[in-house]
């Protein structure tokens, strides 16, 4: 993973929102939320929480008494994430490194993580320190993408990149949100940091949007992808636009497009 596959800045956060999220994003949070909420965890804690989409789900899932910690490591993103949030004094916003999480050692119930684990620069170390945080018998519950074959408009948008430019292609897709897809090595990693009861699932959705642009739009300007399509040259993001979208049309169909999307979900206990 290059350093700039974490950067989410600039235009990113609110076309990741407007476009990404309800794409891929919104049904894999509500499976998500539902699956942390169904033990009444008292303190939650959300690493990686992007713009929010499973905040917005789990929330309402929780105990009025709860309380429940939102952080993300890109301010802009959490701003983004509490602007779309209405009021709920559970609800706490901290920036905050999933490597160096700044809580007590078992402050919480149950953490969650959702596509988020994928940008960690060393998971293991990653992993330890949400056991860190968890109380005995803890949850903790993410998801990753599996392979980008099994995702139909990453995996075009990755093709389109790559035929315009073959020398240099751009592969933030298949490297990094598509990279982690392993289910042994994942399990693997999980017990190296101390887990011991682990459940992974595999589940396939359907991604779909109003035309063949939004996805283009969503993958090319609304993902770290983008800061590789512009590295390539004045002109290089709307052209891969273009041609993304020019690839789904005639894939999936001129007006709305529906596409295969797939992910494992993974519950570990502390």
């Amino acid at each position: 993973m290059s350093a700039s596959d974490r950067v989410f800045a600039g235009s990113i956060p609110d076309i990741y929102d407007t476009h990404l999220v309800p794409l891929i994003f919104a049904a894999y949070a509500s499976d998500l939320a539902r699956r942390v909420a169904e033990a009444a965890p008292a303190r939650v804690l959300e690493t990686a929480a992007g713009t929010g989409v499973v905040t917005r789900a789990l929330s309402p899932l929780l105990e009025e008494g709860a309380r429940y910690l939102v952080s993300d490591l890109s301010q802009s993103m959490l701003e983004r994430a509490a602007s779309r949030q209405g009021a709920d004094e559970r609800l706490i916003w901290q920036q905050a490194d999933a490597l160096n999480l700044p809580f007590e050692q078992g402050s919480f119930d149950a953490v969650c993580c959702q596509f988020g684990v994928m940008f960690f620069p060393d998971r293991i170390a990653g992993y330890r320190e949400t056991l860190r945080v968890l109380k005995p018998g803890g949850r903790f519950l993410f998801n990753v993408w599996d392979r980008i074959e099994h995702n139909d408009f990453a995996r075009v948008v990755t093709d389109e990149a790559g035929a315009m430019f073959p020398d240099d292609p751009p592969r933030f897709l298949a490297r990094t949100p598509h990279g982690y897809y392993d289910v042994e090595q994942i399990e693997a990693d999980l017990r190296k940091a101390g887990f011991s009861a682990i459940d992974i699932v595999t589940l396939q959705k359907s991604s779909d949007a109003p035309s063949a642009r939004h996805p283009a739009i969503a993958y090319c300007q609304g993902t770290p992808l983008r800061n590789e399509i512009e590295a390539c040259g004045s002109g290089a993001l709307e052209a891969v636009t273009d041609r993304a979208a020019e690839a789904i049309a005639t894939a999936y169909g001129e007006g709305p497009v529906s596409g295969k999307i797939q992910a494992h979900v993974v519950v570990a206990r502390a």
